[in-house]
């Protein structure tokens, strides 16, 4: 049997991704690949399942606007600062991240 998998997020983001404005997640680390079916968490709110459509590996200096556009945010350094404040020293130039994209499916 598949376990279905989550990407858990902050309750502050349930809007953006219910509207379909946050339609991707960088994180450091995540098992979830391309077709995967998961269930998208904000807070303690469920906003609905979604398909996995990529996962794109890049360094921090690598992010794009584009990058930080379709994860929510109005510029790349917003996105940076938030990844830092969640993160902390962990997150530098040099990092890794999975850019996960997601289309909901539903809810």
């Amino acid at each position: 049997m598949v376990r279905r998998r989550k990407l858990v997020f902050k309750e502050e983001y349930w809007e953006s991704i219910s509207l379909g404005r946050k339609v991707s997640t960088i994180r450091l680390n995540s098992p979830v690949r391309v077709g995967d079916v998961v269930d998208i968490v904000a807070g303690r709110r469920f906003v609905g399942s979604a398909v996995v459509t990529g996962v794109e590996v890049k360094k921090v200096s690598q992010l794009t606007e584009e990058d930080a556009r379709l994860d929510g945010f109005n510029s790349r350094e917003e996105l940076i600062a938030k990844l830092r404040k969640i993160y902390g020293r962990a997150v530098t130039d040099s990092t890794e991240v999975k850019i996960i994209r997601f289309k909901l499916l539903g809810r």
